[in-house]
């Protein structure tokens, strides 16, 4: 039986927690709110981030770092991306030595443009073999409840990735797809945040449903074009780690960075919609480090800079509509 220990009492890592148990494997969760690890730990609940959602009755709950990871195969880490770097540096002396890593986490580190799979692999000293990520149209909402879901599981190590496959394949609800390609499927589900804000600004400005689709596919083509910038396989951004993640977070209403970008554009300050967000929607802050990873490689990224001007540099919604449209036109094709 595999052992995981998963780092973060979070809806999503409280939710991925939930599938790695119910296929069978032993599964322990980490957190740092004694009263969140409690509840989950006797009362098989997360009042605060799954209210009403019944936890597996194996799955088990600690404050204790070393507790959680002693023997564990695999390390799944469900942080705010920001935040990865300060709570590894904590954990490391506990890592199990051949523990594979797994990141669930959807951001680009400030300050350094690194990926997740990056950082942990700094900072935890481990080869790039032993880091895998998980992404896809994961909307926890309808995947702690038990509507069927697929996602995409990325190592570039075939082993450890088959086994990270298998122990979270809960049929008929989880569906876990394999592709060794670590930077596409990183980058798929860090992008696609910031696209789905500006998304969800122009929802909800009112402006309808032709420039919601013209959002989603131009920031494909941005996406792409950063992939191929970073040596990212193209074939995964016309899959569930790109286009798949992307329309989910920019379509439904269960997504964060979409639902924050509506505020956004009905009219509510940055301050306003932080202080009514609370989860954390990882564009907000992600959105400015895929723009300088971006400068780096000299990849032109328009919906991106006018998300950020929106989001931190206190640009009107309505002048990055008009900004938007008023470039000048060029020729539309696959990833340009």
């Amino acid at each position: 039986m595999t052992k995981a220990a998963v780092f973060g009492t979070g809806s999503w890592g409280t939710t991925f927690a939930m599938i790695l148990a119910g296929a069978g494997g032993k599964t322990v969760l980490w957190g740092r709110r004694p009263e969140i690890v409690e509840a989950i730990d006797r009362r098989h609940e997360n009042p605060d981030y799954l209210p009403g959602v019944a936890l597996p009755e194996s799955l088990r709950a600690t404050t204790d770092p070393a507790e959680a990871l002693e023997g564990a195969d695999f390390v799944v880490l469900a942080v705010p991306s920001q935040t990865l770097r300060a709570n590894l540096t904590e954990w490391k002396p506990n890592l199990p030595p051949n523990a594979v890593l797994v990141s669930l986490m959807k951001g680009i580190e400030l300050g350094t443009t690194k990926r997740m799979s990056e950082v942990i692999c700094e900072v935890a000293e481990v080869p790039q073999e032993q880091v895998a990520v998980v992404s896809g149209p994961n909307l926890v909402g309808e995947i702690a409840r038990g509507q069927p879901a697929a996602t995409v599981v990325a190592c570039t190590d075939e082993r450890a990735m088959e086994r990270l496959q298998e122990a979270c394949h809960l049929p008929p609800w989880f569906r876990p797809y394999t592709n060794p390609d670590v930077i596409g499927v990183e980058l798929g589900g860090a992008v696609k945040n910031v696209i789905a804000l500006a998304v969800g600004v122009a929802a909800g400005m009112g402006l309808g449903d032709n420039v919601g689709a013209m959002l989603m596919t131009r920031g494909l083509a941005e996406i792409s074009r950063l992939g191929a910038a970073l040596g990212a396989d193209p074939h995964t951004f016309a899959g569930l780690a790109g286009m798949g993640d992307l329309i989910a977070t920019c379509t439904s209403p269960l997504s964060r960075n979409r639902t924050f970008g509506e505020n956004l554009g009905r009219g509510m300050t940055l301050a306003e919609v932080v202080a009514a967000t609370k989860q954390t929607a990882e564009g907000v802050k992600s959105c400015e480090s895929v723009l300088e990873l971006a400068r780096k490689h000299d990849v032109e990224m328009p919906i991106t800079e006018v998300v950020v001007a929106v989001v931190h540099d206190g640009m009107p919604p309505g002048e990055a509509a008009m900004l938007l449209m008023s470039r000048t036109p060029k020729p539309e094709r696959y990833g340009v």
